[in-house]
């Protein structure tokens, strides 16, 4: 009797591990920042505020968004970039952002750090 019950379940691990359901949960998304910068009306001149935004310390991807106007930065595992460096690297390409949103806060003007 016992040796049928281990083998039923070993059956039901083997069919949720095959079905997926004993996998573990996909793990969070890293956090991000998105910039809004309403003068960004064009892919060149998204891709070279992207390339600027790369350069700040902890910013690991930039995803730029014509029609919105948004920048989107994937952050190093661990890092948190300066939401001020984030804002004067967009000012350093002659471009104003208006908004920037972190896991820290929602900015909509230059952050004091």
């Amino acid at each position: 009797m016992t040796m049928s019950r281990s083998l039923a379940a070993l059956a039901v691990v083997a069919l949720l591990t095959l079905t997926g359901r004993a996998q573990q949960p996909a793990p969070a998304p890293a956090p991000a920042s998105i910039i809004t910068i309403p003068e960004m009306d064009c892919a060149g001149c998204a891709k070279q505020l992207g390339t600027a935004l790369l350069k700040v310390p902890g910013v690991a991807k930039a995803e730029y968004d014509v029609k919105a106007r948004t920048i989107k930065l994937t952050h190093k595992t661990g890092e948190s970039p300066s939401a001020k460096a984030l804002w004067e690297s967009i000012e350093k390409q002659d471009k104003e952002p208006t908004k920037l949103e972190t896991p820290r806060g929602t900015y909509t003007q230059k952050p004091m750090s």
